[in-house]
């Protein structure tokens, strides 16, 4: 099946069409024309790899990962990166719109950074093939393993870990070894979390890797600096993974606002928490993961700040409180606020929102209710914290109508 590709979509695909139907290509360009494998499954919408060019594009480039087109983590190493965020800020312009009916002619103002070795967080997988172990990454929608030493957009403590977890899963017995592995580091410490591992299995493994990995965190925290703050980050608890926009992140969602009473939804261990309680007379931080919150907790201590923190989900939380916020600063997971969270933001009616979302899709159904319930949109902030990736991480700031 041959096709010319139209544009760019969120998740990382060319769309083009044949014959009426929309057909999705992954690793594509706009103005590409190629030849598509067989589909798996027919329907609506049509989806299939490449399996030749017949036009490429000027744009295209060589990736830099060996495993690129296998691992299920990047989409876009066959573009530069100037073109990766004008292709990211179209996406957002375009789901926005078909997902919110939100349409954002003004600019869309873009904080990015170094596009390779960012993250400080990477999920290992292990398996065995073959009568040997190995370590690596999913493939694209399946638990097929794609073997990897080391992953180009992760940092140099990251790749020195993973390096030395695939040396020693080739070496020791599988059933000794989890099948899932989660690393986080701030390039001298090194978290490790096996997060489906039994307790026995789980205490021999975190041994073995404390003698294979340099810097292993044994007690089951790291303290991370952002912001000229130190954030104690437990095993399995959400914190923010490129490492070199974390602190803009931060000075972003929360702007120059000041005032009264400010509530930070979905906090985790306080990357907003802390500056928030610093302008404002009283803040909440509100997260229901409890180790996120007990983290926050001891690092509003050390910091010396005093701030209300609640363990609870956001919805139950604003169900029962009855004041008029001067800011609400919100970085709800993937599924974005929803209905219930909107429904009370609206009856609430504060001043000011900032809205910090990695799915345009639900932000723009968060937008949708919100814009109904008497808000304006005054900005729309694209963050790169994913390069290489279809992820986007936005920040909407909204105003009271």
């Amino acid at each position: 099946m041959q096709v010319e590709i139209e544009k760019l979509v969120y998740g990382g695909e060319g769309l083009a069409r044949r014959e009426g139907r929309v057909v999705l290509a992954p690793f594509v360009l706009p103005g590409e024309v190629v030849e598509l494998e067989p589909p798996a499954a027919a329907g609506k919408v049509l989806r299939a790899r490449p399996a030749a060019w017949l036009k490429r594009s000027p744009e295209r480039q060589e990736a830099l990962c060996p495993v690129f087109t296998r691992c299920g983590g990047c989409s876009y190493q066959h573009i530069d990166y100037a073109g990766e965020l004008r292709y990211k800020r179209q996406i957002l312009r375009e789901t926005l719109a078909r997902t919110g009916g939100v349409k954002w002619a003004d600019a869309i103002e873009t904080a990015s950074a170094a596009p390779w070795g960012y993250r400080n967080r990477t999920r290992l997988r292990t398996q065995r093939s073959g009568g040997a172990s190995q370590v690596g990454f999913y493939a694209a929608g399946s638990h097929a393993l794609v073997a990897a030493d080391e992953c180009p957009i992760n940092s140099p403590k990251l790749n020195e870990a993973h390096r030395a977890l695939a040396e020693t899963v080739r070496e020791a017995p599988f059933p000794g070894f989890p099948r899932e592995i989660e690393l986080f580091t701030d390039e001298e410490r090194v978290l490790v979390h096996a997060p489906r591992a039994a307790r026995p299995l789980a205490a021999k493994f975190f041994a073995l890797c404390a003698e294979r990995i340099d810097g292993v965190a044994r007690d089951g925290f790291l303290d991370y600096r952002s912001g000229g703050d130190m954030f104690r980050v437990g095993r399995g608890s959400f914190f923010q993974v490129n490492r070199f926009l974390t602190d803009e992140l931060a000075r972003r969602a929360v702007g120059d606002a000041s005032g009264g009473v400010a509530l930070d939804l979905y906090c985790g261990a306080g990357l907003t928490t802390l500056p928030l309680a610093r302008r404002f007379k009283r803040t909440v931080g509100v997260d229901a993961h409890q180790p996120a919150t007990r983290s926050l907790r001891c690092n509003l201590d050390r910091a010396g700040l005093d701030a209300r923190v609640v363990n609870l989900d956001a919805g139950r939380f604003l169900a029962g409180f009855d004041e008029t916020p001067d800011l609400v600063v919100a970085d709800p997971p993937r599924a974005g606020l929803g209905a219930a969270v909107t429904r009370q933001l609206t009856r609430l009616r504060p001043k000011r929102m900032h809205l910090v979302s990695c799915d345009p899709a639900t932000l723009g159904r968060d937008l949708r209710a919100l814009l109904g319930g008497g808000y304006a949109l005054e900005s729309l902030t694209l963050i790169d914290l994913f390069p290489q990736t279809a992820k986007l991480e936005t920040i909407a700031a909204l105003r009271r109508a």
